[in-house]
């Protein structure tokens, strides 16, 4: 169809792993030749079999229409950063083909086609030329880039006395304002405090919206389901999965997790000891059945966890604990000690909807008594894994705020505003009681 901008048609790349001799001088190439009639051959390090194939993409074929925002994931070394070069055709493939219309603007390192002697204001100038932009069109753009980038004051300074940080805000402002047709993004998130990654979000979302298509690598899930609309899975260089941006990220967390939303132990190898131990965690929705790996921040979620009394009578609490980016997020537990009777039960506690954030959640958990001091009989860290999205539909606690907002937890709390007689309010503080 004639709105298909990019179309890969069994891409592969390869690469040769090892088999190169070290490097020799030419005395010690023309010692070995005149010598090697007169000593044993040996196999050694210039004898060696020829190097290995390494195939980083293979038999990768896909169609992305124009204004598609399509995220790529996948694990470290699985060819996401190999399909973004041969796309913005800085190498070759060796196999397969690549067809792109329209101007590529590619970000796929800090300062990528930056060169350190120029002043950030000649790399702007040399970045649109690249591009194929008009003097005249990157002139127009000049302010917003340098505006963006926040550089103003060190826009006359050679680039390499920037800082990272420097040097991501202006490349990334390069290639997002000169309007290329295609957009190629990797790892931008990687680098910058959260303030400039939220701002990058938020352009990518006008780029999107603009009709512009962008092909965006992240290793931040909920950036990947917020901004795009389709998603490639890549595993081992080949095209393992091709659909909506949140079906492909929960398969991907689905692989890539220790754990899901549900755990499971039998016999001795369960936590605890020979008064109590666990038996199973799981994460719920409100109709009953097993969460995905990406769950809503507008979804209730119910954490059941199983636990075997394997003693008479036996007095602990239940408690969980929900870390995300290494921080706690929140910790709770049963208000009151109960005595149980030995045997099989079930506590479950509701994690009621609009109270958590994007990002990713480990749950643990624990079940302890106290006697004065406090005694632990079974837990188990970081047992359950999932993600939580942002749909973005006006109901959740973001409204029609389109930036990331900050923190693990985000409840949805009442605002309510009114005019007032006078700034110092003295009358409304005459009509409250403490």
């Amino acid at each position: 169809m004639n709105d298909v901008v990019i179309r890969a048609d069994r891409l592969g790349k390869q690469y040769r792993i090892g088999g190169r001799a070290p490097y020799q001088t030419l005395r010690e190439r023309l010692n070995r030749l005149m010598t090697a009639p007169f000593r044993w051959r040996r196999r050694g390090a210039a004898d060696r079999a020829p190097a290995a194939p390494f195939w980083a993409l293979r038999d990768v074929s896909f169609e992305v229409r124009q204004g598609d925002v399509v995220g790529i994931v996948g694990r470290n070394g699985a060819g996401k950063s190999t399909l973004l070069k041969i796309l913005s055709r800085i190498t070759e493939p060796t196999e397969g083909a690549a067809d792109l219309i329209g101007r590529v603007g590619s970000l796929l390192e800090v300062g990528t086609g930056f060169h350190p002697e120029l002043t950030g204001r000649e790399n702007i100038y040399l970045n649109g030329a690249v591009l194929g932009m008009k003097r005249v069109e990157i002139t127009r753009k000049f302010d917003e880039i340098v505006a963006f980038a926040e550089v103003e004051q060190f826009i006359d300074t050679p680039v390499k006395f920037y800082s990272s940080g420097m040097y991501m805000r202006l490349a990334f402002a390069v290639a997002a304002h000169l309007e290329p047709e295609n957009l190629v993004v990797d790892e931008v998130l990687a680098v910058g405090d959260a303030r400039f990654q939220s701002k990058c979000l938020d352009k990518m979302s006008q780029v999107s919206t603009a009709g512009r298509t962008v092909l965006f690598v992240s290793h931040n899930m909920s950036a990947i389901t917020r901004l795009c609309t389709r998603a490639l899975l890549l595993d081992r260089g080949r095209l393992v999965l091709e659909g909506p941006a949140t079906d492909v990220v929960s398969a991907y967390l689905a692989r890539d997790a220790e754990s899901g939303t549900t755990r499971t132990w039998e016999g001795a190898s369960a936590p605890g000891n020979e008064q109590l131990r666990l038996t199973h965690v799981g994460l719920f929705g409100a109709d009953g059945k097993p969460c995905p790996h990406i769950v809503s921040v507008e979804d209730e979620l119910h954490l059941r966890i199983g636990y075997e009394v394997r003693v008479p009578r036996l007095r602990f609490r239940v408690s969980a604990m929900l870390m995300a980016q290494g921080s706690v997020a929140f910790s709770t537990l049963e208000p009151v000690e109960a005595e149980r009777q030995q045997g099989f039960h079930v506590s479950t506690v509701t994690i009621p909807a609009h109270l958590l954030g994007e990002e990713e959640y480990a749950v643990s958990v624990s079940l302890f008594g106290s006697r004065g001091v406090k005694s632990h009989f079974a837990g188990a860290r970081d047992v359950l894994v999932f993600q939580v999205t942002d749909p973005i539909t006006g109901q959740s606690a973001r409204g029609d705020y389109a930036e990331r907002l900050i923190g693990a937890v985000r409840p949805r709390l009442a605002w309510h505003s009114r005019p007032e007689a006078s700034p110092s309010g003295n009358s409304e503080r005459q009509s409250c009681s403490v």
